[in-house]
């Protein structure tokens, strides 16, 4: 774990392995721990790089606004302080989806592969974004946990929920690390994130998506669409998931990871 000056905030990542580039993207209200099982893996042939975006894991929380552009800005940021040139394969997994649709739009020169996991290319419905600035609102009065439990039968599948207790604790845990200003800042982007659909048919690097085949909230048919609206792009599967594939079934999201990257 490493810390550094990103953008005038306190940023915390990790660098581990050595060879091409590999920048993971968490989702939302996770930190970089969701890809655990990931980052060990592709260590072995890659350099993986995995922060904690702000107000998130251990960064430091935002003092303002945020967007999908603020988060992407950081993360150019922080491949300048490693000193890292040469094209990354961007890996950005739910709304680290959103924020590597922006990272492309703002730094295309930096991207080399793309890996969309469980993710959208399209943006808030009005009512969807209005609830998520309602619970914005509720977060700054009675803190985030509300939020979680709410969300967290949507997270994983049925299977995952009533038969695993030990990875919805686990998952729980890592979404208790959040700051509250983190959630309502991230709350915020997503709701005013921009539509990213006609971006699909620009992004030109190759491009893995996968998609749990239970996810309730990024639905196989929605990620195949995703797929085919892509220059070069394979579609993957995963069976015995549902959103969180990273961690319901990490070995086959690994797998499937591991197999772009050696293409």
């Amino acid at each position: 774990m490493s810390t550094a000056t990103i953008n005038n905030h306190n940023m915390v990542y990790e660098v581990i392995g050595t060879g091409k580039p590999v920048l993971l993207v968490h989702g939302f209200p996770l930190n970089r721990q969701m890809w655990r099982v990931q980052i060990d893996a592709l260590a072995q042939s890659h350099k993986v790089i995995a922060p904690d975006l702000r107000g998130f894991g251990e960064s430091d929380p935002p003092s303002g606004d945020v967007s999908m552009a603020t988060y992407a800005d950081d993360l150019a940021a922080l491949l300048d302080h490693l000193a890292i040139d040469q094209p990354v394969t961007i890996a950005g997994f739910s709304m680290g989806g959103y924020v590597a649709f922006e990272f492309w739009r703002r730094h295309k020169n930096r991207v080399g592969n793309m890996m969309l996991i469980d993710t959208r290319a399209d943006p808030d419905p009005s009512e969807k974004a209005a609830g998520r600035k309602e619970a914005a609102q509720r977060v700054l009065k009675e803190g985030p946990n509300f939020l979680y439990d709410g969300m967290m039968p949507n997270l994983v599948s049925d299977r995952t929920f009533n038969g695993q207790p030990d990875l919805v604790k686990s998952l729980r845990a890592i979404m208790a690390t959040s700051s509250p200003a983190g959630v309502v800042a991230a709350l915020h982007a997503m709701a005013n994130r921009p539509d990213s659909q006609s971006l699909l048919a620009e992004i030109s690097v190759p491009t893995v998506v996968i998609v749990g085949a239970e996810d309730a909230i990024s639905p196989p048919s929605v990620m195949e669409q995703i797929a085919k609206s892509l220059q070069t792009a394979e579609f993957c599967v995963i069976e015995n998931a549902g959103h969180m594939t990273t961690m319901e079934n990490p070995d086959a999201v690994t797998t499937a990871m591991k197999k772009h990257l050696s293409a």
